[in-house]
């Protein structure tokens, strides 16, 4: 299980990051369900944790514009498991996806300070 905290209206939850050669570092994510792929992480995040590039991709935002976007890979623990992941390198707020929750059930108790909890199905 996977769990974090509601703070300041937003459900929070840490993720954490294997970089090869150093200690995992962990990073607060906000879970967004409006955000259809697994990661977002501002540019700077991305430079600075020295994520692979992929590809660039074409999404379409929240207020309907079309931008090309830069697509990196990370390898995150999630759920206490290794797994790769696809982190976009856009915005100015780390943000999970609904692609890294499929087959998880979300739970959130919206109240500041309540528990948000990710379950495998």
């Amino acid at each position: 299980m996977i769990s974090g905290i509601v703070d300041d209206g937003h459900a929070i939850i840490t993720i954490p990051f294997r970089i090869p050669n150093r200690a995992d570092f962990s990073i607060e994510f906000v879970v967004d369900t409006g955000f259809t792929d697994e990661l977002c992480l501002p540019p700077e995040a991305v430079a600075l944790l020295n994520l692979p590039f992929q590809h660039d991709m074409r999404a379409n935002l929240a207020d309907n514009s079309r931008v090309i976007l830069p697509v990196h890979k990370a390898i995150i623990s999630w759920n206490e498991q290794e797994r790769e992941a696809r982190v976009l390198a856009t915005g100015q707020r780390p943000l999970v996806g609904t692609a890294l929750l499929d087959n998880y059930e979300l739970v959130i108790q919206f109240t500041e300070g309540g528990l948000v909890t990710i379950d495998e199905l």
